[in-house]
């Protein structure tokens, strides 16, 4: 065995896949197509949805709806997030590019779910709003659909920012330092079970009584 093959490099005849920190070309152009495809998609949507009939009459409803729209991005992140978790985990191929643009865009939809959520959530405790009703009738749900899912929708945050940072950070290492690789597949598990643990108890508590 070889002091190359000791230390960790790959086989012979098996190159490492750049990624965006050191292909810029390649990241601005990953960057630039999704940008595009969102402004394409807001497009659409602002020219052929009926807004009104689709958010609601609520004074919240715009609100309440970009909440819901960053939360079904965040959704579709964590899912990836935990596919990746896997592979990492696997040490199976990884594509470190996409891992970081995805890591980011988690990130980023992890923000604008809190920020629109708590936003959202001054309706929710307003005197008219859900919280008294469930405070006077089920303080049961309060506590638990509400309060609880609180705080454990905080925990999303770090742990997306900090999954994209080591990715990042990392990049191409990360397939030769098999401890940070395992740390990284354990936070991305984290992060999507504390996502999947608040999303479901909003969505419950949407149906019992909207905001």
């Amino acid at each position: 065995m070889t002091t190359t093959q000791v230390l960790g490099d790959p086989p012979r005849g098996r190159r490492l896949e750049r990624s965006l920190t050191t292909q810029g070309e390649r990241g601005k152009a990953y960057l630039v197509g999704l940008g595009v495809l969102a402004l394409v998609g807001g497009f659409l949507f602002l020219i052929t949805a009926p807004v009104q009939a689709l958010l609601g009459d609520s004074a919240w409803a715009a609100v309440s709806g970009m909440h819901g729209l960053a939360a079904g991005v965040f959704m579709i992140g964590t899912t990836v997030g935990v596919y990746q978790a896997y592979r990492l985990y696997r040490a199976g191929s990884l594509s470190i590019g996409e891992m970081q643009v995805g890591s980011t865009f988690t990130a980023a939809a992890a923000l604008v779910t809190i920020m629109f959520g708590n936003w959202i959530y001054i309706a929710y405790r307003a005197k008219t709003g859900p919280r008294t009703y469930f405070l006077e009738n089920m303080p049961a749900v309060h506590e638990i659909f509400f309060e609880f899912k609180e705080f454990m929708a905080l925990f999303t945050l770090p742990l997306a920012f900090g999954a994209a940072f080591v990715i990042w950070y990392y990049g191409d290492q990360l397939r030769l330092r098999p401890a940070i690789r395992n740390l990284l597949a354990v936070g991305l598990t984290l992060l999507f079970f504390y996502f999947a643990v608040t999303f479901g108890l909003g969505a419950a508590i949407t149906k019992l009584r909207a905001a």
